[in-house]
């Protein structure tokens, strides 16, 4: 039974008295007041405000000759009393200023805490959705849900599981597989067919056989440090591009059904496989992805849609220019044999890469798309979605370390200091090779 809004309202006023906001204020403490830092710090003890900085210096100006202090707090407090603290601080303070931050979404730091990202999206689950083509075979839907399961135990570092396909499920790989590298050569981009021919050489990619996400892992890290972790479907756009941003590759392990080899309702192993994999082996590619992902975390909902919209048009459905020629980098299209044809006809509409654009623009998921985004080249690409990252609002800065796969907030000039001397250290480093090798 729905409750009614008299019910509702306590709740209600529980929820808006417990929500926090981050503050950032500056105060300064004259002498002739004869205010001590401690007064100040009774006055954020007294409304129970969370301190994450607290910093003091002289003041710059002066207004007597004995001097005073400035001081800088970020601290975090219930929202219905920052009003309270703000004329609490003002009675022992003089020239309280507050700045109100919002407060973003939870989001991962280290790559470990990818075990908490893998929020689901049912919409195309074949035990609840009538038009899956899945939906009337019980076999199918017991085997897909022995495969989900695996995914849902699987924690980071764990080894990849292996799954023992059916003849039938090697069958329908078989058939896509045979259809899909039969036009590759003349429809997908130089950076894809060079990957594509080194997974053929060294991770079992053939007709006759679906290849392992470990050894297909094991080869992507080799290449790029991109790593596969199992997905028991389709992932939330937040979560899934949460992972990219650890050089982490959400992947589904089951395939789809065999009455519709052609076209699946939702990403699955031959879509991760044959569309994702190759392309994630390139480089600039794997940095492009992981952009994405780091412009994400604590992004807003809002931000998130538009992100989400803009891996649609590229990472899914991206077309780039190659000697005079069109070619095909997206999944969606690289996984698809009628899309992929379709794509590079003359029936749809080609646009500039253009993120203002992209993040706005209606999309498709169960049809062709009207309109595909062509990329001069994935260095352009990747600069404009450098630009288009700085525009998303967020209260932080975020860096990225290689060596620990962890994200570090930037939120004192100390942290930003210390990976500047890392990076001019770096510099150095390389200069000399450089002088060396002239």
């Amino acid at each position: 039974m729905e409750p009614s809004e008299k019910q509702r309202s306590p709740d209600l006023a529980q929820k808006k008295e417990e929500r926090h906001v981050m503050l950032s204020l500056t105060f300064s403490l004259s002498p002739r007041r004869k205010t001590s830092i401690s007064k100040t710090v009774q006055v954020f003890e007294m409304f129970e405000a969370k301190i994450y900085h607290f910093e003091s210096r002289r003041a710059r100006i002066s207004k007597n000759a004995d001097g005073g202090l400035e001081l800088f707090v970020r601290c975090e407090v219930q929202d219905c009393e920052v009003s309270s603290l703000l004329n609490s601080l003002k009675r022992v303070a003089e020239d309280v200023e507050a700045i109100r931050e919002e407060k973003a979404p939870w989001f991962p730091k280290k790559i470990r805490d990818l075990d908490y990202c893998h929020h689901m999206i049912t919409k195309f689950d074949p035990d609840l959705n009538c038009d899956h083509p899945g939906y009337a075979d019980p076999e199918y839907r017991r085997r897909r849900a022995f495969i989900a399961d695996l995914a849902f135990k699987y924690k980071q570092g764990d080894p990849l599981t292996r799954v023992e396909y059916t003849t039938q499920e090697t069958a329908t790989w078989k058939e896509i597989y045979q259809k899909l590298s039969g036009l590759y050569p003349t429809h997908a981009c130089k950076q894809y067919l060079e990957a594509f021919h080194q997974l053929e050489e060294n991770c079992g990619y053939q007709a006759d056989c679906i290849p392992q996400l470990q050894d297909v892992s094991a080869f992507l890290k080799e290449r790029t440090g991109f790593q596969l972790r199992p997905a028991a479907g389709l992932i939330s756009p937040r979560d899934f591009l949460a992972a990219l941003a650890f050089r982490v590759f959400q992947s589904t392990q089951y395939i789809r059904h065999f009455s519709s080899p052609m076209h699946s309702p939702e990403p699955d192993c031959c879509h991760e496989l044959l569309g994702h994999v190759p392309m994630l082996a390139d480089k600039d590619f794997a940095q492009f992805s992981q952009d994405i992902g780091l412009a994400s975390l604590g992004a807003s909902d809002a931000d998130i849609e538009k992100l989400s919209t803009f891996y649609w048009f590229t990472v899914e459905f991206g077309l780039c220019k190659q000697n005079e020629s069109v070619k095909a980098y997206g999944a969606g299209l690289l996984s698809s044999y009628g899309e992929l044809i379709y794509a590079l006809s003359e029936k749809p509409e080609y646009k500039p890469f253009d993120p203002d654009v992209m993040v706005v623009q209606p999309y498709h998921d169960q049809t062709f798309q009207p309109i595909y985004f062509v990329a001069e080249c994935f260095e352009d690409a990747k600069s404009q979605l450098q630009k288009y990252a700085l525009t998303i609002r967020k209260p932080f800065s975020l860096h990225y370390d290689p060596i620990t796969c962890s994200v570090e907030v930037l939120d004192s000039p100390q942290k930003v200091s210390e990976i500047a001397t890392r990076l001019k250290e770096e510099l150095t480093t390389l200069c000399h090779v450089l002088e060396k090798l002239s």
